[in-house]
């Protein structure tokens, strides 16, 4: 809404708005264009029109979207799924990832998976056998060391010590 709002304040047509996405339906003028960057700031927001910007945030959106708001996880591999979604060529858009993010979408996915298990550990609605079924993990074991190589702790251990910070927030 806020969006619309602001192209509608400068009097820019556009056609649709999704995910942060915007299809304008003319040529802006540099003046225009300078004009809605800086009111989308000024709300907080970023005006990406470097095509490279673009579709790092289309992977990060694709990304996030399958590993946190999917209930089943992709019967496809990840590479595979991101490709077809955003209709390039995974070699491409790893390539301009790594080059842009620093880190490939490989490392993308695991950070938000152990993102996702931290989430569903503090739940408390599945057990860590049920966790790396839901998130497609080879095995119980390959989850606790990607979980123990990110955050450093085991996820029995940061389950407990979510338990103990919670009991102490409600003991003040």
């Amino acid at each position: 809404m806020l969006v619309k709002a602001e192209l509608e304040k400068l009097g820019l047509n556009y056609g649709s708005v999704d995910l942060g996405m915007v299809e304008i339906t003319e040529d802006l003028t540099p003046y225009q264009l300078q004009q809605l960057s800086e009111n989308l700031l000024m709300s907080g927001l970023e005006l990406l029109d470097n095509r490279r910007s673009i579709l790092i945030e289309k992977i990060k959106n694709v990304v996030t979207e399958m590993i946190h708001y999917m209930d089943e996880q992709p019967g496809v591999n990840y590479s595979f799924y991101i490709s077809e979604k955003l209709g390039y060529d995974y070699t491409y858009l790893a390539n301009i990832f790594s080059e842009v993010k620093g880190i490939s979408i490989q490392q993308f996915i695991i950070i938000h998976k152990i993102e996702r298990v931290k989430q569903l550990l503090i739940y408390d609605e599945l057990n860590l056998t049920e966790i790396s079924y839901k998130l497609h993990y080879s095995s119980v074991a390959h989850l606790s060391n990607q979980f123990k190589k990110i955050t450093g702790l085991s996820p029995g251990f940061y389950k407990q010590l979510k338990r103990k910070r919670k009991e102490v927030l409600e003991n003040v």
